[in-house]
């Protein structure tokens, strides 16, 4: 009779394994900011990064081309570094998230000339919560917060 009870064991352990993996892998509770202190969160998002964002912002977070600053011969925005050279951490998180999810366009009213898509359909925003938490893990302490006092005054207004 202990083979019912060995099988109801099993049973139990395979689910606590798959709900560890649903909720490291986008089904746990929402996420609702960046959380660079969280190692999986982090690493998840730089799974995502790299599968989603790399072949415009660079492997290396370092932008689509040296001079991003210069428009492209169709007048568009390059893609930006991510890095600490860049200026992604201009901008607090709301805005972060909105351009990830919306794109750069539709974020910006029409105002932005951007080939940036929105992620919306391919990303759950707790992926985008991670993707950024990954590219603002790779800045250094100084930047970071800065980024902080950043989001600290856009969030007083």
């Amino acid at each position: 009779m202990r083979r019912p009870g060995i099988a109801l064991a099993l049973v139990g352990a395979v689910a606590i394994a798959a709900a560890g993996l649903w909720w490291q892998f986008g089904g746990g509770a929402a996420r609702d900011g960046i959380d660079i202190a969280d190692a999986a969160f982090v690493d998840r998002g730089r799974t995502l990064y790299a599968q989603h964002c790399a072949s415009c912002h660079g492997a290396e977070l370092q932008g689509q081309v040296p001079d991003w600053r210069s428009r492209l011969p169709d007048g568009s925005i390059p893609a930006p570094p991510h890095d600490a050279s860049g200026h992604t951490w201009h901008h607090p998180d709301a805005m972060l998230f909105e351009i990830t999810k919306l794109g750069r366009l539709k974020a910006s009213g029409g105002a932005a000339m951007s080939n940036m898509p929105g992620f919306e359909d391919k990303l759950s925003d707790a992926d985008i919560w991670a993707v950024l938490s990954y590219i603002k893990s790779t800045w250094p302490e100084p930047v970071r917060q800065r980024h902080d006092e950043l989001n600290r005054r856009a969030q007083a207004h």
